[in-house]
């Protein structure tokens, strides 16, 4: 490393968030950046550990400590060039990655890890800002052609790859733009759509085929039809089936599914005139977010923005220890209390609470009946079971958000129609590369392992991306 005592002599350093009173009133990123002199200062924090447990923990098999060198000695393309070796996208993870890397930084264990995501960004941003970024035109093109369906972060990555393989992919979008997930689930005060603009335009440029508002499996585009145009097709539809609450008064109007309320508002702020009368507002509200985790959280700051009266999340999980978690040791990723951006903008969070039902008023939501319940553990099995207290509460809300997380792929006819089997857990099942039961259908990220990270969509793409390949070239007998 080019300052081995680095580690001893210079602090973590974070960029930190856009003042609360202001970001508030916007939807810019909230986030802050360092200037380039601090970045490099907190990349020479890389230690010679040895055994990059970093590198162990990330998805994509970044190699942090050569990059984070690169960028330490002013080397910023070069540290561009090794991250986009092993990562097809670090402006999308350096922004909205939880960063398992930095959990399992061997720094962690004595003084705090290395700033690895923001470095990461930092990175990017410079490589577009400096013009390293330029379309990477194939020298050879197959005769084979590819179609990825879903152009979340996998069918991006998958895309991507594929191009720069040589072979002619064109990617198909359900919705108006593309991004998946990216564009219309993460709210633009964490990653705002000109990242996503840039990216696509880019691999446009390199001879990516997009086409938006097509629904493979309705009426524009039959699934015959695309398996018979082309020569290998990639499943990426992500899983995007929220789980539900069966409880008496889900009918109520004002009980919503997250991502409906945060599709739409990414939408007007994207510049779409949405009716009033289908508008799903938090102005004036009393919010209840039911959920705990990063969707959740996106709910609160969103709710925030558009003048919520006040909002509490609840979560039927115990609350999580703060700091360390012994059940959950290094270089694991640690199950602690996660405070973000969006809960520090003002919401009331509660734990061990279960929703027993909506009560109403004229056939709008007034509130939610919860119950306390406590986790014991199960002696003959040592899992933990749900027990119930019976003290119950109502907790006011005129608007209540369900952030449960996703249970499998959206369009299940659309994959039974492909001719690939669906595990137990109705996600398509694959091999270890994204193979399924259809020699031609390939499928990854969210559509074949459930709803997971960015990171993990992206690693999944490359993976199917290269399985594509194999399959097509043994095909030809090359």
């Amino acid at each position: 490393m080019g300052n081995p005592k680095a580690f001893l002599q210079i602090g973590r350093k974070e960029a930190g968030y856009r003042a609360l009173t202001d970001r508030v009133g916007d939807y810019a990123e909230v986030e802050q950046t360092l200037n380039t002199e601090d970045r490099r200062l907190q990349a020479s924090r890389c230690m010679d550990c040895g055994v990059p447990f970093c590198h162990w923990a990330c998805p994509l098999g970044n190699r942090q400590p050569e990059w984070q060198d690169a960028l330490y000695r002013g080397k910023w393309q070069e540290a561009y060039r090794i991250l986009i070796s092993t990562n097809d996208f670090p402006e999308f993870t350096g922004r909205v990655c939880p960063a398992l890397c930095e959990k399992s930084c061997v720094l962690a264990l004595s003084h705090d890890a290395v700033t690895i995501r923001e470095n990461e960004v930092a990175v990017a941003e410079m490589a577009f800002e400096e013009c390293y970024v330029n379309p990477r035109i194939p020298a050879h093109r197959h005769k084979h052609n590819v179609a990825v369906v879903g152009s979340g972060p996998a069918g991006l990555a998958a895309a991507n790859q594929l191009n720069q393989l040589g072979f002619n992919v064109t990617v198909y979008e359900k919705d108006e733009a593309v991004g998946g997930l990216l564009r219309l689930g993460i709210p633009d005060f964490k990653l705002n759509k000109r990242i996503i603009d840039r990216r696509v335009e880019l691999m446009e440029r390199e001879g990516v085929r997009f086409v938006v508002g097509a629904e493979i499996g309705g009426e524009g585009y039959a699934v015959s039809a695309l398996l018979a145009d082309y020569d290998a097709v990639c499943v990426c539809i992500g899983s995007g089936v929220p789980r539900d609450i069966s409880v008496e008064g889900r009918e109520l109007k004002g009980v919503h599914f997250a991502l409906e309320f945060l599709q739409q508002q990414n939408r007007v702020v994207a510049g779409a005139l949405i009716p009033d009368s289908e508008r799903i507002s938090a102005r004036g509200k009393h919010v209840l977010v039911i959920g705990g985790g990063d969707t959740g959280s996106d709910c609160v700051g969103t709710s925030v923005r558009q003048g919520a009266l006040s909002v509490t999340q609840i979560e039927i999980m115990p609350k999580p220890p703060e700091g360390d978690n012994p059940e959950t040791p290094w270089p694991m990723w640690p199950v602690v209390l996660k405070t973000s951006s969006s809960h520090e903008e003002g919401c009331t969070r509660r734990w061990q609470l279960d929703t027993r039902r909506f009560v109403g008023k004229n056939g709008s939501v007034t509130g939610a009946e919860v119950e306390e319940v406590e986790w014991v553990v199960d002696t003959a099995t040592g899992a933990r079971k749900l027990s119930c207290t019976g003290r119950k509460e109502t907790i006011k809300a005129d608007l209540v958000l369900l952030a449960m997380g996703f249970v499998h792929p959206v369009h299940e006819g659309l994959v039974k129609e492909l001719g690939v089997e669906l595990d137990s857990r109705k996600n398509i099942r694959t091999g270890a590369s994204g193979s399924t039961s259809s020699g031609k259908v390939f499928a990854a990220g969210d559509a074949a392992s459930g709803a997971s990270l960015v990171v993990r969509a992206i690693a999944s793409g490359r993976r199917a991306a290269e399985a594509i390949e194999k399959s097509l070239l043994v095909k030809s007998g090359q």
